[in-house]
């Protein structure tokens, strides 16, 4: 994804409360991993890692914040409280067992709950052809979706890389991405994670399990009166190597370094 801006590898780097360790979160919970992260006033890039900042994996369901846009705009759905009913049967093999989420829910809440069944349910009325259309518009993504499946982002071909998944939320913060306004307030207002004096947190997770490996994403924005940052975390790990912490841990590491920045 091009960008005038100027990315930096920062493995240490300045804030108000003096150099701080980019490296240190990752270490703490024993995984590996990165963390982009864009000072949008200042057009300021932080990496931990320049080379995996620009290589594009499955998006998991962080893909939800641009697949709710476009089930929005191609009128799918009417709006986020739209009722998607449960089909009956899913696969606990790919996905986990999830009893909780096996039920009749908003679209608001699949997205909060990231219950993939509905938004599988969703891109089956969408179709391939206007995925296409709306990745390629959005300058989202590869637009790699040789997965024959309906859910060709936790499987295939289809990737993007953390630099681009920020790229996107920019647009999506300015309101220049290719949706209505009407489109953007609605995802930007289910998007909220916390919402404070000081701030407003808008986040997506994500995780997937392919070829062996777990990936966890955290994406999102924070958004201050004086300055927005903007964040893709990404972790990676062996399946076979046995880590409770690691879907905290998209979390955790983001905060303690958007805290360390002084964003949080």
């Amino acid at each position: 994804m091009k960008s005038s801006l100027t990315l930096s590898l920062i493995f240490f780097c300045t804030s108000l409360f003096g150099q701080i360790d980019l490296r240190k979160p990752f270490e703490n919970c024993n995984v590996s991993g990165s963390i982009t992260i864009l000072d949008h006033k200042n057009g300021k890039w932080i990496t931990s890692d320049e080379k995996a900042n620009e290589q594009e994996m499955l998006p998991a369901s962080t893909f939800k914040i641009i697949n709710l846009l476009i089930a929005l705009e191609t009128g799918v759905i009417k709006d986020e409280n739209e009722i998607i009913k449960w089909p009956g049967s899913t696969d606990t093999t790919l996905y986990g067992y999830r009893p909780e989420i096996y039920k009749d829910m908003s679209v608001r809440e699949a997205f909060q709950v990231s219950a993939g069944w509905a938004f599988i349910e969703i891109a089956k009325k969408i179709g391939r052809e206007r995925y296409l259309h709306y990745l390629a518009k959005s300058e989202y993504g590869n637009n790699i979706l040789s997965e024959k499946g309906d859910d060709f982002w936790n499987f295939g071909a289809f990737g993007i890389s953390p630099k681009n998944q920020i790229a996107f939320l920019v647009k999506v913060h300015e309101g220049t991405a290719p949706f209505s306004q009407k489109s953007l307030r609605t995802l930007k207002e289910v998007m909220i994670n916390e919402q404070k004096e000081e701030y407003t947190l808008r986040a997506k997770t994500g995780w997937t399990r392919v070829h062996g490996k777990d990936i966890g994403w955290w994406v999102g924005y924070v958004e201050r009166k004086e300055n927005t940052y903007f964040f893709a975390t990404r972790l990676i790990k062996e399946r076979s190597m046995l880590n409770p912490n690691f879907g905290a841990c998209r979390k955790s590491i983001t905060i303690d370094i958007l805290k360390m920045l002084g964003a949080l």
